[in-house]
């Protein structure tokens, strides 16, 4: 990322408490301008390990974050279902390369789908349908209907698709191995190892102190809090609680010599998959982990959006560099991206925080991207505005404008601000020259002609 920022060496907490005062009064003050109640940040710059924190982990209460309170992670949580999958493949129990339905009769229907795709995003599978309709059925339903040749957005092993569903099977392919439950499962061979006490969501006996996730009013500027609706089927892909702490201790292994996670699963998890182009998420993807370029060099993590709270992990394999934040509200999504400027101007560290827009060559009509695409029950709309220019919608909600370039690639544009934000981009089909698909925020969706 384009940052204009110092080169120094990285400063240590034991040889300047200026740094760690500096640090803190940035997290109290991006806290404050982004309406985020509570905030963690720690810092390991490869040798020393600076932990921060403010702010209340539920306005309700008032309790305060430590760092100790557990933040709801969302996606974070994937990266340990991965490890977990990885550390069975790695003593012997399967073989990432094998058809998933060896294992989970309701992926027969899909025998070309491998374990490997699964974690990478390569399935072809829909993202799922909402927290609501999976929480009316099974996990075995869940996967039986949405697993399915009528369904797949691509070829496994030739695309990329966020897709929560790849990871409610993972889940249940880490039941079917251990015999244990995903939470049991979790916990003892990856969370207890770690030194993290096991927090998830809907768990009322949690011993240790919880945040919560919150909204803003943005006319009164007030933040309450919000209920997570993640169903009990979709844990894997997104139930488990937090700290910064905990996130950092889960960097390390995946970067460092660990009795945890094996050399071997750490660097397999590092590994970038060929057909895995996930656009505006990050620059590459492994079997678990998003890979982001950063000057020379590939830092590897992920990112997670739970309801109301924002979580980023990222690390770095050369030096050993591991920063971890995680904020309770909306807005701390862009209290980490100002906060990683800061970073870079005050240690030298140069942390990939996310992709940017506005800078891909030059723009395009592509007036025969208009029509409809669909992944699972999502339905994306692209048609003509006013003026011939495109514009984005997603199950008939607001029509955002698109900008388009001539790699393909789109940018949408935030109707309140005027800004550019990462979108996506569209995908030609090589024998006909048509488009045929469309990636937005790293989910593809197949062109159809139903409108």
């Amino acid at each position: 990322m384009p940052y204009t920022v110092p080169t120094a060496p990285v400063r240590s907490e034991a040889s300047s408490p200026l740094l760690r005062q500096e640090l803190q009064d940035r997290l109290d003050t991006l806290a404050r301008r982004h309406r985020v109640p509570g905030a963690q940040l720690v810092l390991h710059s490869g040798t020393d390990v600076l932990a921060l924190h403010t702010g209340t982990a539920d306005v309700r209460t008032g309790a305060p974050v430590t760092v100790d309170t557990a933040v709801p992670l969302g996606s974070l949580t994937k990266p340990y279902t991965a490890a977990l999958v990885l550390l069975l493949a790695d003593d012997g129990d399967l073989d990432l390369d094998e058809p998933a339905a060896e294992h989970l009769p309701e992926l027969r229907a899909l025998p070309q789908v491998t374990i490997r795709h699964l974690l990478s995003h390569t399935a072809g599978l829909p993202t799922g349908p909402d927290s609501d309709t999976a929480a009316a059925t099974t996990g075995a339903r869940y996967l039986a209907a949405v697993c399915t040749p009528r369904d797949l957005l691509f070829a496994p092993g030739t695309g990329f698709s966020y897709s929560n569903a790849g990871y409610v099977a993972a889940g249940r392919l880490v039941e079917a191995v251990t015999g244990m439950p995903w939470h049991e499962a979790v916990r003892a061979l990856l969370l207890e190892p770690l030194g993290t006490v096991g927090a998830f969501l809907g768990d009322s006996g949690a011993a240790r102190p919880l945040a919560v996730g919150h909204a803003v009013n943005t006319a009164t500027g007030l933040a309450r809090p919000t209920r997570q609706n993640l169903a009990p089927l979709e844990a894997p892909a997104g139930a488990l609680l937090a700290s910064a702490h905990d996130l950092y201790a889960f960097g390390r292994v995946l970067v460092d010599r660990s009795d945890v996670l094996p050399p071997a699963v750490a660097k397999e998890m590092r590994r970038a998959d060929s057909a895995a182009r996930p656009g505006a998420l990050a620059d590459g993807w492994g079997p678990g982990l998003a890979l982001y370029r950063q000057d020379d060099r590939v830092w590897c993590g992920h990112d997670g959006n739970a309801q109301g709270t924002s979580c980023h992990l990222r690390a770095d394999p050369a030096d050993g560099v591991v920063v971890a934040f995680t904020g309770n509200a909306g807005g701390a999504t862009a209290l980490w991206r100002d906060l990683v400027e800061d970073l870079a101007r005050l240690t030298g560290i140069r942390v990939p925080a996310a992709r940017l827009a506005g800078d891909r060559g030059r723009r395009v009509a592509l007036p025969d991207c208009v029509g409809t695409y669909r992944n699972g029950d999502i339905v994306y709309r692209v048609a003509p505005r006013p003026d011939g220019s495109p514009a984005l919608s997603v199950n008939g909600d607001l029509a955002l404008p698109l900008v388009c370039y001539a790699d393909l690639s789109c940018d949408l544009v935030d109707p309140a601000t005027g800004r550019l934000e990462p979108g996506g981009h569209f995908h030609r089909d090589p024998r006909t020259g048509e488009v045929d698909r469309i990636q937005i925020s790293g989910r593809t969706a197949r062109r159809t002609d139903d409108g």
